[in-house]
């Protein structure tokens, strides 16, 4: 296959949203509804509050390039992230971005599902609440149905990815020089994973990904990947697990769609702090690299 070079650069509550193309939102409106979420999110305000200003000030200059011209779904698969799902919404809701947050929890047994309700009536909002815990995958499978944006992108729910990285991921959708783009923690002069398991099996996973893709990318297992919405339509998502990371790579490759990669931030955390990736995954994704490199 010719080699494609990336560059470095259920339970719904379905609820009105901003982004829609007759109700788009001044930035002050977008502001209140910012504020209304703080103060429903009241278990963890002060914690979000105290550092939402700092937040804001340091989101980086292309971040006022994304015009809100254009609607951005950002699809949010939750389970038992009581103590950093409010911070996670906080800080996506400060984006200058027109957003619609597609939040899905996948049957959380902790308190992250008693502050997602809280949500309910919040026009930017489309919360899915899942009645059986099943995966990431099967998640991310349920919350690319209800995202209705010009371009989706995945956030993890548990901070080792910095939603201010957002609008740097999504600069070549908007540019029309990708259709697809990965967040690449392993391209820029920072090193962003300490943890040298964690490093080389990416690299291996990744590198075994890019036999079978004909891609050349650097982090295929990041969870920061932003898409046209039209890639994702007609396809279909095997995986309910991590293994959705291997099989979207492959899937999308094969189809011929243009990749790019942009460095990322990223604060690893370990399993004392609640990381659910395991060593069964590890094999998992080694099959899904040679299973749907090949075919559907």
């Amino acid at each position: 296959m010719p080699k494609q070079e990336p560059t470095t650069s259920n339970f719904l509550i379905q609820i009105p949203f901003v982004g829609s193309p007759t109700a788009r939102t001044s930035d002050s409106s977008a502001g209140s509804e910012t504020d209304e979420i703080l103060a429903r999110l009241d278990s963890c305000g002060e914690l979000v509050h105290s550092e939402l200003e700092a937040y804001r000030n340091s989101l980086p200059s292309d971040a006022v390039e994304a015009s809100q011209a254009c609607l951005l779904s950002i699809v949010i698969p939750v389970y038992n992230e009581e103590n950093t799902i409010a911070r996670v919404i906080s800080r996506v809701t400060s984006l200058p971005l027109n957003t619609e947050l597609v939040i899905v929890d996948d049957c959380s047994t902790d308190g992250t599902r008693d502050l997602l309700k809280k949500l309910e009536g919040l026009s930017s909002v489309k919360l899915i609440l899942k009645e059986q815990n099943a995966g990431k995958g099967a998640a991310l499978r349920t919350g690319f149905e209800h995202a209705t944006g010009d371009f989706v992108v995945i956030q993890d729910a548990d901070l080792e990815y910095d939603p201010s990285d957002i609008p740097r991921l999504i600069q070549p959708l908007l540019k029309g020089d990708a259709d697809v783009v990965y967040g690449s923690r392993f391209i820029g002069d920072d090193q962003q994973d300490e943890s040298w398991i964690h490093r080389a099996g990416n690299a291996m996973l990744t590198g075994a990904s890019n036999l079978f893709s004909g891609l050349s990318l650097t982090d295929m297992e990041t969870c920061y990947k932003a898409f046209n919405r039209e890639v994702l339509e007609g396809l279909q998502i095997a995986q309910d697990r991590f293994g959705i990371e291997p099989e979207l790579t492959a899937k999308l490759a094969r189809r011929g769609y243009r990749f790019v990669e942009v460095p990322i931030s990223y604060n690893s955390r370990g399993y004392s702090e609640g990381k659910k990736i395991g060593i069964r995954d590890l094999f998992n994704a080694i099959y899904c690299i040679g299973r749907y490199g090949i075919t559907d």
